[in-house]
């Protein structure tokens, strides 16, 4: 999701946290601050407290962890149907019961304990041991797209990693994030774990997360969401995880399977109304087998508009900053019938998408457009469709898919793409792993910063201990 910052108001703002600045050594403690299960109204004591935590937690061992991290899990199969419609009800994006689906995901699989396992070496020089250890205080800014189900997932990960967390949630779903935080902490301390594991402020805003960024005792982030907001929290002299935008492309050759490939791609294009990262923005088709594919994607509850609808559409939902489009947040995340009443069309709740035929530069091919309506683009062959599968994906280096018999074709697209998610012959949505592709599943795929997919092990450091001249047992 997109968060337009200027330069001038970041200044702004990083000059008054500047002047705010905390003096006092990074390496004494406070009194506990007063917070109601890990929700605080000032981040400076958000962030106290979750480092004082840490400090408790350094103690437990990793069972112990697994144990906490279980109570989370616990937290989002227990909440799914209130934690979804709380979502629906405060950002006004995607569909509830696609939400509860991805709550049940984040639950059954979002990795934990188990990415943490040590490696060894032994050899004539002794016996060396590397391990996975916490940095600390992790601060996190969550999107207002996935908020429970990133939040969750992110608190799984990151406090199987032994860190300590705060947030500054997106405020468009701050509410929801606070109750989130404050179940999990009070399923956390009845297993018998501290106080304030997960922490954030109850009234976020910029200037928050600017002192989130800039605090001392925050020593990574972890940040969702657009170029604004990345680049913002890249100014602070310290390791990031970041998760920012996608745009992406599904190519489909003469080779391909129609049928599946019209399946595929509504099934995933179409979950939570688009407002994945991951899921497919663009269709580009080779033009032999354009029309088919057109009928075969209507065919599956798809309305097809015409251009000048597509064109009407984009001019009241994408919005354009400098030389970008952005979609605008009236239009994020909303239902294909809720789109169709701009042109009076009355359409049930079940048409998963709306979509249409543009040119290889319509707004709706270089925004990442993230809801239900989806530009079709005829190209000439393969090659074509590659190049115009490049220039869309921005070089976000995010996600893209193919659906093609051909597997030199396949091959050669992932190498030009060089996303960190491609899949071959299915909706993109399945690179993710989880419930419906293999591989471990996370929510935040951070391409901004290299780490991909993420899992617990990018939320730690890694520790060797050596022994010399001892310790070998063969």
């Amino acid at each position: 999701m997109y968060v337009n910052i200027t330069e001038e108001e970041i200044q702004k703002i990083v000059q008054r946290v500047v002047q705010n600045v905390i003096s006092n050594d990074s390496s004494t403690t406070t009194s506990q601050p007063k917070g109601e299960w890990g929700v605080f109204d000032d981040m400076n004591e958000a962030i106290e407290a979750a480092h004082i935590a840490f400090l408790k937690y350094e103690e437990f061992d990793i069972q112990d962890r697994k144990r906490f991290i279980d109570a989370v899990r616990q937290v989002t199969l227990d909440f799914k149907e209130e934690f979804s419609r709380m979502a629906v009800e405060q950002t006004k994006m995607g569909r509830v019961d696609h939400k509860i689906v991805k709550h049940i995901n984040v639950a059954k699989h979002a990795s934990g304990v188990e990415f943490l396992r040590p490696q060894a070496w032994s050899g004539q020089h002794g016996l060396a041991i590397e391990e996975y250890a916490p940095w600390g205080v992790i601060g996190n800014i969550s999107p207002s797209t996935h908020p429970s189900p990133t939040m969750l997932e992110n608190i799984i990960s990151q406090l199987s990693g032994g860190n300590t967390i705060v947030f500054n949630p997106h405020p468009v779903a701050a509410k929801l994030n606070v109750y989130v935080i404050q179940k999990c902490n009070q399923y956390i301390t009845k297993e018998g774990g501290p106080e304030n594991l997960v922490t954030c402020v109850a009234n976020p805003t910029l200037e928050s997360a600017q002192i989130m960024f800039g605090h001392p005792r925050t020593k990574l982030l972890s940040v969702t969401g657009g170029p604004g907001v990345v680049e913002a929290a890249m100014k602070f002299s310290k390791p990031i995880v970041a998760a920012g935008p996608g745009n992406p492309p599904v190519l489909i050759d003469e080779t391909a399977d129609l049928e599946l490939a019209a399946k595929e791609i509504t099934e995933s294009a179409s979950f939570d109304n688009n407002i994945l990262c991951i899921a497919e923005k663009e269709i580009f088709v080779v033009e032999s087998v354009f029309n088919q594919f057109m009928k075969l994607f209507e065919e599956q509850g798809n309305v097809k508009l015409v251009g000048s609808q597509m064109d009407q559409l984009a001019k009241k939902a994408l919005e354009k900053n400098g030389q970008h489009y952005f979609i605008g947040r009236d239009y994020v995340g909303r239902n294909a019938n809720v789109l169709a009443r701009e042109f009076g069309m009355n359409l049930s709740e079940d048409v998963p998408l709306l979509f249409g035929e543009t040119d290889k530069d319509h707004p709706w091919v270089v925004a990442e457009q993230m809801t239900s309506c989806i530009p079709v683009v005829g190209v000439k062959d393969f090659e074509e469709g590659l190049e115009c599968s490049i220039k869309a994906e921005h070089g976000f280096e995010h996600t893209a898919s193919i659906f093609t018999r051909d597997m030199n074709r396949a091959t050669v697209y992932a190498r030009k793409l060089k996303t960190d998610v491609l899949v071959i012959n299915g909706g993109s949505l399945r690179g993710n792993g989880g419930m419906t592709g293999e591989g471990y599943f996370s929510h935040t795929i951070a391409s901004p910063t290299g780490q991909g997919i993420t899992n617990p092990r990018d939320f730690t450091r890694r520790r060797r201990i050596t022994t010399a001249h001892a310790n070998r047992f063969i």
